[in-house]
């Protein structure tokens, strides 16, 4: 089946494709005496191609990586619980904590691995953008977020975090709009689809776009108002590695300690700070 490339996980886990893709190791040979890991990810992007090729790299002859790809976000935790896979490393903690309470696993995170921030961008007037700072923000300004839970929960802890109102809740917890204690700008906030608040900036004050949408809108992230911080309300979106619950009992767990420590090098983060262009930032 032809693999669709996918943009970035983070923001759109709810996106579904059908199939599984044919297993690809990262490297064409190894020793007959390393260990065999099978990695579960989504259709690798080059910036994800490139931190698991200097992977490899570091892993040496040790450890060979050995690659399924899924075009189906509800396949790579299946595949990893009934033993097709040795780990995988496709999404971020709140995936996973709904995955295990709705199909009643015991996956575990094993290590974090990195963030694709949601920024915070300019509403826009003849094509520039009204603001270049939050605190140009005036009152009663009109901010536009995604409406779906997930992401709306994101963008009002964004909001938080770059200090125009407050909610009442934090963590792991959603966020809505019902949640926010404080609003002394008297923001309006207007929940729209999260693939139409990027073509309502010219009509609203500011609004936050999901990283999918970025490219296609043909905004600049680094011109953003404001970026997701890496707090507490935030770390339920780290992008992670999981594997199965008794993982540090199998033959393979010396050989994912080492991708861990492989992944959790200067080397990596350098790898995917310079290929994501800094859309992905390192966690660990």
């Amino acid at each position: 089946m032809k693999l669709k490339r996918l943009f970035s996980f983070a923001a759109v886990a709810a996106l579904s494709f059908a199939g599984l893709a044919a297993c690809a190791s990262s490297t064409d040979s190894a020793s007959t005496d390393a260990t065999t890991v099978r990695v579960g990810v989504m259709s690798l992007s080059d910036s994800e191609q490139a931190r698991w090729d200097k992977i490899q790299e570091l892993l040496g002859d040790e450890v060979k990586l050995e690659f399924t790809q899924f075009t189906d976000y509800s396949q790579p935790n299946k595949a990893l619980a009934e033993d097709q896979v040795d780990i995988n490393a496709f999404q971020h903690h709140n995936f996973l904590n709904n995955w295990n309470e709705e199909n009643n696993g015991d996956l575990v995170a094993i290590a974090d691995t990195y963030i694709a921030p949601i920024r915070l961008y300019s509403g826009t007037q003849d094509g520039k953008n009204k603001y270049t700072s939050v605190d140009q923000i005036p009152d009663g300004a009109e901010i536009a977020v995604p409406n779906d839970p997930t992401n709306e929960s994101r963008a009002l802890y964004l909001l938080q975090a770059a200090g125009l109102i407050k909610v009442g809740v934090s963590g792991t917890a959603l966020a809505t709009k019902a949640d926010i204690t404080e609003n002394k700008k008297n923001l309006t906030i207007t929940e729209l689809d999260a693939n139409q608040t990027a073509s309502s900036l010219s009509s609203v004050d500011a609004a936050v776009v999901n990283n999918t949408f970025v490219l296609e809108a043909g905004l600049d992230y680094k011109n953003a108002l404001y970026k997701e911080q890496k707090d507490e309300n935030s770390s339920q979106w780290y992008n992670l590695i999981a594997a199965r619950k008794d993982w540090e009992s199998s033959d393979k767990a010396e050989a994912i300690k080492k991708i861990i420590e492989a992944y959790h090098t200067d080397e990596v983060k350098k790898v995917i700070e310079e290929t994501s262009d800094g859309m992905d930032e390192p966690v660990w």
